[in-house]
């Protein structure tokens, strides 16, 4: 057996042709008996008929081929000519050699894509999920190319764990303006998301942490991986009570002081300076959940924690909302004192977050096409907002909607003990949500709260007013409670 890539004698002398650069890599096992040509012209039939090389698929030219096997150019032209005249192959001048679009498949592989199908979710309304058709895709390309382009040849060597220079010199300048936040270049570090930065915090802090009594889950599971345990603290009206604080005992805290997720409602302003004056007392830290600082609707935007006290605060955001989850950016402003043991904990290498998007980033930050983005969505998903809470008022007025100042999703109050009724309803009709007592820490002493928390970030504009339908078709009748 011969595989492609192995020269033979007829392999033309490497930079003689041309053909050498050209085409596309196509891998091919030369087996079997006969001739050079007939082994050809068997691969490349088992190629089409396994589905390997699907219709519509263009071949490399016969003559990168050739050099690719290691076998004369006739030879690759002559299988190419005998697969066309059986119909296995087309060839069209200007357009290439392309298999053809009613070559013959293997039964296996036409019943696999209906193996591999997923049942999808109509209608999507998962909470933190931002609308992906609205990713600014010419405005990012222009930036990517602007970007590449200026890029010193350093920037495409291994990674710095600290994130490019310009990125983190771009956040420096946003972050003050926009946030509040007090930061210089050296204090701040690149990483893949907020969980990513998180889990770094956890290795380095240790300890126990005292979380918000409902939040995500997944960030209490990524703290316990990594060697914390987590306590509640309790959530009302005005956020996290930091009063709590002392009792539990701990060092390091994790608040969503801009918009408490998934409650809604920004931090009080007396209990944010009463959670400095904590971390100060004590040597704490907070870390600083930055969820939807760009996003509010019904009033000012507030500001970080942070910049009351850099020394004693860990920022983290993101452009997972903002942008895009599957970028995976994110940065962490760390107190000057963290910032060694961060890095350590990271490691010599940047292994997380690629450096052209990096690059991308900075420069759709300075040219100000970050902040265009950010006022386009704002109008966006106020609009889908306001469609929301207005469609809950018409169509069900006794369903009480929260946290709607803000963010990206809100929180419908339900009936003590319907909760679970309520999702296999949501269920029936095709939703996907979460329920309110899913962000539950299990060991908080708060009553539960029955709620819906519906995010209306995912949905596509025109599925939207769908996907409110058959909420609201979900939702309980107030008579059928009064009957209960």
């Amino acid at each position: 057996m011969e595989e492609s890539w192995v020269n033979t004698p007829e392999t033309p002398i490497a930079g003689s042709d041309p053909g050498e650069t050209a085409g596309t890599d196509l891998h091919l096992e030369l087996s079997g008996e006969g001739s050079r040509r007939a082994q050809l012209a068997d691969a490349l039939r088992e190629a089409v008929r396994s589905g390997r090389l699907p219709p519509g698929t263009r071949l490399p030219p016969y003559r990168s081929l050739a050099l690719d096997l290691g076998i004369a150019r006739n030879t690759a032209a002559a299988a190419y000519a005998e697969l066309v005249e059986e119909g296995w192959l087309s060839a069209r001048q200007g357009s290439g050699t392309r298999v053809a679009q009613r070559a013959a498949v293997h039964p296996d592989r036409q019943r696999s894509p209906q193996r591999r199908n997923r049942r999808r979710v109509p209608h999507d309304l998962m909470p933190s999920s931002p609308d992906a058709a609205a990713f600014p895709r010419t405005a990012w390309l222009t930036s990517a190319r602007r970007a590449v382009a200026a890029a010193p040849n350093d920037a495409f060597g291994v990674g710095d764990p600290r994130g490019r220079p310009e990125l983190r010199e771009a956040l420096t300048e946003y972050l003050a303006r926009a946030r509040g936040v007090r930061a210089a270049p050296d204090r701040i570090m690149i990483c893949s998301g907020f969980a990513h930065g998180l889990g770094l915090l956890g290795k380095v802090l240790g300890g126990t942490w005292a979380v918000e009594a409902y939040g995500l889950a997944f960030h209490r599971a990524v703290l316990e991986a990594a060697g914390s345990r987590t306590v509640p603290l309790t959530v009302d009206a005005s956020g996290a009570r930091v009063e709590e604080l002392p009792e539990r005992g701990v060092r390091a805290a994790l608040l969503t002081p801009a918009h408490q997720f998934p409650t809604g409602g920004p931090l009080h302003p007396q209990r944010r300076v009463a959670v400095i004056d904590w971390a100060r007392s004590c040597g704490g830290v907070l870390v600083e959940d930055d969820y939807d600082g760009e996003f509010r609707y019904d009033r000012q935007p507030v500001g970080a924690v942070q910049g009351l006290d850099p020394d004693r605060v860990v920022y983290i955001g993101s452009v997972s909302k903002s942008l895009s989850p599957a970028l995976r950016l994110g940065w962490m402003v760390l107190p000057g004192w963290l910032v060694d043991d961060v890095l350590a904990a990271k490691g010599p290498r940047e292994m997380w977050s690629g450096v052209v998007d990096q690059l991308t980033l900075a420069d759709f930050i300075t040219s100000g096409a970050y902040d265009r983005h950010l006022r386009h969505m704002r109008r966006h998903y106020r609009r889908r907002r306001d469609l929301l809470v207005g469609t809950l008022a018409e169509r069900t007025p006794h369903i009480r909607v929260g946290g709607i100042a803000a963010g990206l999703h809100a929180v419908l109050e339900l009936p003590d003990g319907t909760e679970d009724t309520v999702l296999r309803a949501t269920r029936r009709q095709g939703l996907a949500l979460d329920g309110l007592r899913s962000y539950r820490h299990p060991d908080s002493t708060m009553a539960p709260r029955d709620g819906l928390v519906i995010g209306y970030g995912t949905p596509m504009d025109h599925a939207f007013p769908g996907a409110l339908d058959a909420l609201c078709l979900a939702l309980p009748d107030p008579e059928e409670d009064e009957k209960d």
